[in-house]
């Protein structure tokens, strides 16, 4: 049976190298994490290389892998040998010319306890994901918003621009989560005023601090960091990109925040949360009782005409 208390550590880190087989500042990131004391370690989106979908190429189709494949047998061992849960990302190949934005989840013996395929597929400028994810359908076991058991407990894991609907959160809840968590790329375009990038940034803590209070469960949202620069411009003077602004962060079921990192720098965020606080909190703030589900039809139409 999982215990009471779980330490939770998310890994905010910066662009990786080019080559994507050198995994020595992430290896390192998780042992520390895990020498902290985290029984559960969170990586970014995406972290097996640059965020590839500012522009639309063929090229990067070339490094999308299969799952079980080479990033889950690497986190496999390194959660077998630390005895941790690690939450990763993967660029799913399925098929040919099916391709998916996956989260991967290792359990602390090493096995491949179960994978969420990104649901909300973004396409913005710079976040042109539409050109290389299908929306998930779901794991073989269950339906798309499908949560995994792990030693540490349930966990609901939803993928970056999912972070921003509150009925993913509500799913994962339903289906019983001790747990949401984010793996994310979202940054700021340097163009924006700073009024605007403080705005975005604020918006962005406050939307996933709201999944924690109306669902009544910790959130840890765990983002990329740096500035990346747009492929085509890589190394100009005048160089386009995005500045990936961290904050990565872990709050409890009040939204009251706990732990978060800064907007700069890499960093090891780690907190220790209570699994017992949830049942407290629903018993003071019963939202679920209070759900009229005979009444939400409505929200399966795109709108109300």
């Amino acid at each position: 049976m999982p215990q009471q208390m779980v330490h939770i550590a998310c890994v905010q880190n910066a662009q990786p190298l080019a080559d994507r087989e050198d995994r020595t500042a992430l290896n390192s990131a998780i042992r520390h994490a895990a020498a902290l004391g985290a029984q559960l370690i969170l990586l970014p989106e995406l972290h097996q290389g640059p965020y590839f979908c500012q522009t639309e190429e063929l090229a990067p189709f070339d490094d999308a892998e299969p799952v079980p494949g080479p990033t889950t047998a690497w986190l496999a061992a390194i959660a077998a040998e630390l005895g941790v849960v690690i939450v990763g990302s993967v660029f799913e190949r399925r098929a040919a010319g099916l391709y998916h934005n996956t989260a991967v989840v290792l359990d602390s013996d090493g096995r491949l306890a179960g994978v969420y395929r990104k649901m909300h597929i973004p396409d913005d400028p710079g976040f042109y994901e539409k050109f290389y994810f299908t929306p998930g359908d779901g794991p073989p076991q269950g339906p798309g918003f499908a949560t995994v058991d792990t030693a540490v407990g349930r966990l609901g894991v939803l993928v970056c621009w999912d972070q921003w609907f509150p009925e993913a959160a509500r799913l994962m809840a339903l289906a019983g989560a001790e747990l949401l968590l984010y793996p994310t790329a979202i940054g700021w375009d340097p163009d924006d005023s700073a009024d605007e990038q403080a705005r975005q940034l604020d918006a962005w803590i406050t939307v996933q601090r709201s999944h924690a209070v109306a669902n009544g469960l910790p959130v840890a949202a765990c983002n990329r960091v740096g500035f990346e620069a747009t492929p085509a411009t890589a190394g100009t003077a005048t160089g386009t990109g995005i500045r990936f602004w961290g904050n990565s962060f872990v709050c409890g079921p009040q939204g009251e925040m706990v732990a978060r990192a800064g907007s700069d720098g890499e960093e090891v965020v780690a907190a220790v949360l209570d699994r017992g606080r949830s049942e407290q909190v629903r018993r003071i703030w019963p939202f679920l009782r209070d759900r009229r589900v005979d009444a939400y039809g409505d929200l399966l139409k795109r709108w109300r005409d």
